[in-house]
């Protein structure tokens, strides 16, 4: 573990400050001059402590303290390199500093170079000259591995001495921790069921004084998705009788000690983020797994925590949920939109599909609880598409995803954008519902109103709307209402933006379901009505007030056929909302253009869009699964309709969605709205002259 984060974390950013120098060597002009034997201390723990800038050198035996396994060293300060503190290695004990006084042969290393300079905290307020002060935090690191310390027997840290200077007041405090430790014994291990059950249940580690300086953690699942809160509280630092004082005093009296901790988030994509004085953060990592171009270990990441060894820590980590649903649909929204339109298709295939086999068409709502049913129609709709998509990747390209993860992650999208469909689709319809209760409400209480004496002007005007409704140009646009459409949407989609033209079509659609609903309500509250009283009256003569096909033996009723055509309207104008938010972004960044010079949308942008509003306005209806039917190839090939067009155009955004392209349902979408505009020219081009196919010749005998 604390291999993979020494090259993955350390090397590399070694490695980038080498590059930049010429030598490992300190610059000439940071050289210091020996000034006996009397300063050198020497070492005999495992740690070493720098409280001042003392101007000694301290000497530590690499095979006395890397013993027993102890085999790594780090080195943590506040002090610049080179100009506050230098690192040699010996390979054995000599007075001089100076390499050129070295016999040829034992050379000395310098490794001070290979120092990595972190982002430090706020430095702490002297609250007086001469008091002590907390312990400053960290702004540089040094990690050294056995293979470096190997040949070497004695290793030097030499402080400079304390810079005086008139008239200014002292420098901030200094401080140095180094120690060799065991890896092993700081590490700890976060599986993704683990860090799930912690926000609930928090894990929680006790580090007791001298713990190893640095502490490694590796969380299974990458904090770029679950973000992990972690907390370090000082538990000790040494003082006696500790539980006789207040925590508060206890803290500070610690501070003075103890260094701020540090902690280093490594991911393989955003690289290292690094968080001073950690007492309580969210750890968060830029990084975007589970993609189906994730590299190889994007669903892990390696958290190492430097703790002053001097303290005793309670160290607490819990995911942090809010912080994981922002992030989730931060990194997921483009897939879960795009998997909501794929909901629709599927949901628009079983509507499709009903009409074909001249059964009742289902509303787009039951349509897609009946797609999530559990085996056949979950496993046809969601694992199937998964499936091809991993089947590809695997045999035409060089990506290989982390498959646990990408399966998970995609499976909740999928189910959130299932959620999301279905709560979309029941605050439209409650919306749609009242609008049109309220419409018809008012309507019936305007026509009983007009019924009294007070009519005479309500007559002057219907009477003058009838007269315009009879006009030739007002019948034409009445009997074709696509016509006013296509013309006000048309040239906004290829001349303006698509989102406005679009916004044109929602708006024709909510319309025609509100006609289609309040038509449907006006028939069932006149057809209770008209049952009432007939039961009153027990008359027979009543039974004539009823329209011809509401009777029981119509192959459907005029209230059944309007809340079809609303039905299916309904999931139109959901599928075309999505399309519309998928413009969004673009209309905003087009609005924040205007009167910077204006350029046409793209021809291929155009055309695109033109074929999604011919879907809504040839597309719309359900008889135009009448009008769409061709056979698979093969010797027995089934004949297939719309349904089939709207499963692959589910299929296809499904698989476009995962591949973090989901506007490519809009191809699809368009294809299928030139379809239901050339079998609509097709139809009526055929019911001219008079060959009128008997696929016409259907139970479904609605009144449109």
């Amino acid at each position: 573990m604390f291999l993979v984060l020494y090259h993955q974390i350390y090397l590399p950013m070694v490695i980038g400050m080498l590059e930049k120098k010429d030598s490992l060597s300190c610059p000439p002009s940071t050289q210091w001059t020996s000034d006996g034997l009397e300063k050198d201390l020497y070492i005999q723990s495992n740690s070493v402590t720098v409280l001042a800038m003392d101007g000694r050198r301290r000497w530590l035996d690499i095979k006395k303290l890397g013993s027993n396994g102890r085999g790594h060293f780090v080195f943590v300060t506040n002090l610049a390199p080179c100009s506050g503190v230098r690192i040699h290695l010996w390979p054995e004990k000599h007075h001089s500093p100076v390499q050129n006084e070295v016999p040829a042969g034992k050379k000395i290393v310098e490794v001070t170079s290979k120092m990595v300079q972190i982002p430090a905290g706020p430095a702490p307020k002297q609250v007086e000259p001469g008091s002590q002060t907390e312990q400053p935090p960290p702004s540089a690191f040094l990690l050294l591995s056995p293979e470096e310390l190997n040949g070497f027997s004695f290793m030097t840290i030499s402080v400079a001495p304390r810079p005086t200077i008139s008239g200014r007041p002292p420098p901030a405090a200094s401080m140095a921790v180094g120690q060799f430790f065991n890896p092993e014994e700081g590490a700890s291990a976060h599986s993704t069921a683990r860090i799930i059950r912690s926000s609930f249940a928090p894990e929680e580690i006790f580090l007791s004084e001298d713990h190893p300086l640095a502490l490694n953690l590796t969380f299974s699942a990458s904090l770029g998705l679950l973000p992990v809160i972690l907390s370090l509280k000082t538990a000790g630092c040494g003082i006696k009788n500790a539980g006789d004082q207040m925590e508060a005093e206890r803290n500070n009296l610690c501070k003075l000690r103890c260094f701020p901790p540090v902690a280093l988030a490594w991911d393989s994509v955003s690289g290292l983020h690094i968080i001073p004085n950690i007492y309580s953060e969210t750890i968060v990592v830029d990084s975007s797994p589970a993609f189906w171009d994730s590299p190889e270990g994007t669903d892990r990441t390696t958290v190492m925590i430097l703790a002053d060894p001097h303290c005793s820590y309670k160290v607490t980590a819990r995911a942090s949920l809010s912080a994981a649903a922002s992030r989730f649909f931060l990194l997921y929204s483009s897939e879960i939109l795009g998997f909501m339109v794929a909901i629709m298709f599927f949901g628009l295939m079983r509507q499709s599909s009903a009409w074909e086999c001249d059964s009742s068409v289902p509303s787009i709502l039951s349509a897609i609880e009946s797609n999530l049913g559990l085996p056949k129609p979950f496993m046809l709709l969601c694992f199937t598409p998964t499936l091809l998509f991993l089947a590809f990747l695997f045999f035409m390209t060089q990506q290989k995803p982390p498959f646990g993860t990408f399966l998970l992650v995609t499976m909740i999208c999928y189910i959130v954008a299932n959620g999301f469909t279905i709560l979309l689709i029941l605050s439209s319809k409650l919306f749609l519902y009242s609008v049109a209760i309220l419409h018809v409400f008012i309507k019936r209480r305007w026509q009983s109103w007009g019924d009294g004496a007070q009519s005479a002007f309500l007559r002057r005007f219907f009477t003058f709307s009838f007269s315009l409704q009879s006009l030739k140009i007002v019948q034409m646009l009445k009997n074709n209402p696509n016509i006013i459409v296509a013309l006000a949407t048309l040239p906004l989609v290829c001349l303006v933006h698509p989102a406005i033209g679009l916004a044109l079509l929602l708006l024709s659609h909510t319309f025609h379901a509100h006609s289609n609903l309040c038509s449907f309500l006006s028939a069932s509250f006149r057809s209770i009505t008209q049952k009432k009283d007939f039961y009153k009256s027990k008359s027979d003569g009543l039974q004539q007030l009823l329209p011809l096909d509401d009777s029981p033996t119509a192959p459907k009723s005029f209230t059944d056929s309007q809340l079809e055509l609303f039905d299916c309207r309904h999931g139109i104008m959901i599928l075309h909302l999505l399309t519309t938010l998928m413009f969004v972004p673009s209309l905003v960044a087009w609005l924040q253009r205007i009167g910077m010079g204006q350029n046409f949308p793209w021809f291929i942008d155009s055309a695109i869009c033109v074929g999604v509003i011919l879907h809504g306005l040839f597309g719309s209806q359900p008889n135009v699964s009448c009008c769409i039917s061709f056979k698979l190839p093969g010797r027995r090939g089934r004949e297939v309709g719309l349904s089939f067009l709207y499963l692959l155009a589910g299929y296809y955004s499904f698989i476009s969605s995962m591949a973090l392209a989901p506007y490519r349902a809009l191809y699809a979408m368009a294809i299928i709205g030139y379809i239901c505009f050339a079998s609509s020219v097709i139809e009526r081009r055929n019911m001219v002259r008079g060959d009128v196919s008997s696929r016409r010749s259907r139970k479904h005998s609605h009144r449109h």
